[in-house]
């Protein structure tokens, strides 16, 4: 028996992890190859608002990732990330649609630690 498209598409996604972030979803999938290589595609999902239509649309971008990139992707990113804090100071996370308990939520105030509080990048630490 064939599989449909979209069977085959999601049988691919061998991880997968969500991020909401106010009205857009980024979805982090690492899918697998054909030749069984790994890879990860970001898809950022945004809904739009639509007047008068019962069923809400949405524009997606997608962008793929493969292993021999992210050493390079990775230092690009956090060095773009750190220049933007050095602009504008600390970044504060969303806090009105994180879960509150998933892994990375948890809040240490500063005047508890016995350092500054440590930066993270999207991909680990950075400066």
């Amino acid at each position: 028996m064939e599989k449909k498209p979209e069977e085959r598409r999601d049988a691919e996604i061998v991880y997968s992890r969500s991020v909401k972030a106010g009205k857009r979803i980024y979805y982090l999938d690492v899918r697998k190859a054909r030749n069984e290589d790994l890879y990860l595609c970001i898809t950022e999902s945004k809904r739009l608002q639509n007047e008068g239509e019962e069923n809400p649309s949405f524009e997606k971008h997608k962008l793929f990732l493969y292993k021999e990139d992210f050493a390079h992707f990775t230092e690009g990113l956090n060095d773009v990330i750190g220049y933007i804090q050095d602009q504008l100071g600390d970044i504060t996370a969303r806090t009105d649609d994180r879960e509150p308990h998933a892994p990375g939520n948890e809040e240490t105030p500063a005047e508890n630690t016995a350092e500054e509080p440590k930066k993270k990048g999207l991909f680990g630490m950075f400066r």
